[in-house]
């Protein structure tokens, strides 16, 4: 009876198709810093690449004018030692202090062209930084204008460009269901014109939160990863904290379960991921328990890890090397 349950499993085994998965690549995620510049974390073998955030308001100085000499620096550099670029173009800042988009932006024509994000304590909003008003045809039509050029100068260059995640935290007045609606279709709109601009190149939505969204109860997560997916549009996501709640009723389990229809998926592992407390060991998450979540539960395709000192020297960097040992 054994063999005969074990000759029909190995027919089975063999007519199925062959699924096989690679270890995700690992970036280093480097904020605004240049490539050279970290170049002492870079120079490993394990180290597949950088991604480097890049501002619109550095890249597009003057309205149609682009300086997109920091991306060429970069992108210089890592050729000369066979690492990747990977690209975020960012709209959104989390200081008060740190403006995100170019300077004719700040103008009536454009509504002012940002909105200030908040951080909530004891009911009070405090000002912490700033975001592009993407819901604005104007200003949308110049970030796409930016992504269209950056196309025109990159595309099949660099290994793949992501834009910022979905969450904005702007003041509760602000948001109705028609400002919802108005921002899910602008940022539909702006991944479709990202993935023309980069045909060849991977283009990537980091996608966490939508305003007015919660537990899909508005579509709005549902009906992105399928437009990702028809338009072969990767995904991401800019922090990993594995099974908290928040995430778990937002974009988390879209991941899971799309895992092997997105043409990419995407990761971050940022500053704050190496403190949250994992609810079933209750200590921090290890460098391990945060690999395994991204490599088994997301199946990410790359993962950005953060370079935070002391943890990426004493704990990311030898599990790293002892990963590639076995």
């Amino acid at each position: 009876m054994k063999k005969t349950i074990n000759t029909l499993l190995f027919c089975f085994l063999a007519m199925a198709p062959i699924i096989s998965y690679s270890a995700p690549e690992i970036y280093l995620f480097l904020g605004g810093n240049s490539a050279e510049s970290s170049w002492k974390e870079l120079n490993n073998k394990n180290i597949n690449g950088a991604q480097i955030i890049y501002r619109w308001r550095k890249l597009e100085p003057k309205k149609g004018h682009y300086n997109f000499e920091a991306i060429e620096q970069d992108l210089k550099f890592l050729s000369k030692y066979n690492k990747k670029l990977f690209i975020q173009i960012q709209d959104r800042t989390f200081s008060p202090k740190a403006i995100p988009v170019p300077k004719y932006l700040l103008t009536e024509e454009y509504d002012g062209g940002i909105v200030r994000q908040y951080s909530r304590s004891n009911g009070k909003e405090i000002g912490e930084g700033w975001v592009a008003k993407q819901w604005n045809p104007k200003v949308r039509e110049r970030f796409q204008a930016l992504l269209i050029a950056l196309g025109k100068n990159f595309d099949g260059i660099i290994t793949g460009i992501n834009l910022p995640e979905t969450a904005i935290d702007i003041s509760q007045k602000l948001i109705n269901p028609k400002f919802c609606g108005t921002y899910f279709l602008a940022t539909l709109e702006n991944m479709s014109v990202l993935k023309k601009a980069f045909n060849k190149s991977f283009a990537v939505q980091y996608v966490n939160f939508f305003p007015c969204n919660w537990n899909n109860d508005q579509g709005y997560m549902s009906r992105l990863f399928s437009f990702a997916i028809e338009k072969k549009i990767g995904l991401g996501n800019p922090d990993t904290v594995p099974f908290r709640k928040g995430q778990m009723e937002n974009s988390y389990p879209f991941f899971n379960k799309n895992k092997d229809l997105l043409s990419i998926t995407s990761f971050a592992v940022q500053e704050p991921d190496y403190n949250y407390i994992n609810p079933k060991t209750k200590k921090k998450f290890t460098i391990a328990e945060l690999y395994d979540f991204l490599s088994q539960y997301i199946m990410a395709d790359i993962i950005f890890w953060n370079t935070q000192q002391p943890e990426f020297s004493e704990k990311v960097l030898p599990f790293l090397n002892n990963r590639a040992s076995q």
